[in-house]
């Protein structure tokens, strides 16, 4: 009889699980981060301690960064027993008693709980996916010098560069939004997936490279005050993806220079 392998359970394998969960507002896995402080397997029994860069970021984003991590380890063979925690925060307590009790959000926060996460999510996907379409498109416009932003508005996924970075980050945003993905799907869109008028495409890229901008400059701003709230914590950061650049992804004006 052949033996069917399965992932030992371990610190790497939580790990792992840990890496698929992402900050909701950064759009970066919280592995990443550094936000996972601690993990520790004693057979089926795993803890995991999480870790955040002030101590009053929004509950809301709190609870679906530590929601999202309990499901990712509770879904690993072999767990016997799970604690997720969420560590110095000013709702941890709140927080790591709803969670321990599968409360929910609501049930946890009450009243408090006005808003819809299920809405809340999609609106950081949205914002994800703007990023990640001006990262492809800006991408393409540095390599092809000979492409104008005038340009952008008829170009289809199939014009981007398979398996680069940029384009592998676009295309699971747009799957994870039920958006075509497709070669002949326009790359430039709408929210919803529509394709903005001509007129409108600079428009519309500027505001998507904004987006961008916002993201990248809170990501870099956290990973710094996690540096300062957690002394060492730089060890646990890894640094950012390719398709990531710290470096604004502008492109230089083509116009007459002085």
């Amino acid at each position: 009889m052949t033996a069917v392998l399965s992932e030992v359970l371990d610190e790497a394998a939580v790990r792992r699980a840990l890496g698929t969960v992402v900050d909701p507002e950064l759009d970066e896995p919280i592995t990443d981060l550094g936000f996972v402080r601690s993990v520790t397997v004693h057979g089926g029994a795993v803890e995991v301690h999480l870790r955040l860069p002030t101590s009053f970021c929004a509950p809301n984003f709190a609870w679906l960064m530590v929601s999202d991590a309990r499901e990712a380890v509770a879904a690993l063979p072999g767990v016997a027993r799970l604690v997720v925690e969420l560590d110095d925060h000013s709702d941890s307590e709140l927080i790591n008693r709803g969670l321990a009790a599968d409360a929910g959000y609501r049930g946890t926060f009450g009243h408090e709980a006005e808003e819809s996460l299920d809405e809340l999510r999609t609106t950081f996907q949205r914002k994800a996916h703007t990023a990640a379409m001006e990262r492809a498109i800006t991408a393409l416009l540095r390599a092809d010098r000979a492409l104008s932003e005038d340009a952008v508005h008829d170009l289809v996924l199939g014009d981007l560069p398979a398996g680069a970075p940029t384009t592998e980050a676009l295309l699971r945003r747009r799957s994870v939004l039920g958006l075509p993905v497709d070669a002949a799907a326009a790359v430039l869109v709408h929210d919803d997936g529509t394709r903005p008028g001509r007129a409108e495409s600079a428009m519309r890229l500027r505001r998507a490279r904004s987006v961008r901008i916002s993201m990248d400059g809170n990501a870099h701003f956290c990973r710094g005050l996690l540096q300062t709230r957690y002394p060492g914590s730089d060890a646990d950061q890894v640094p950012r993806a390719e398709d990531r650049s710290l470096l604004p992804l502008l492109v230089p004006s083509k116009g007459p220079t002085s």
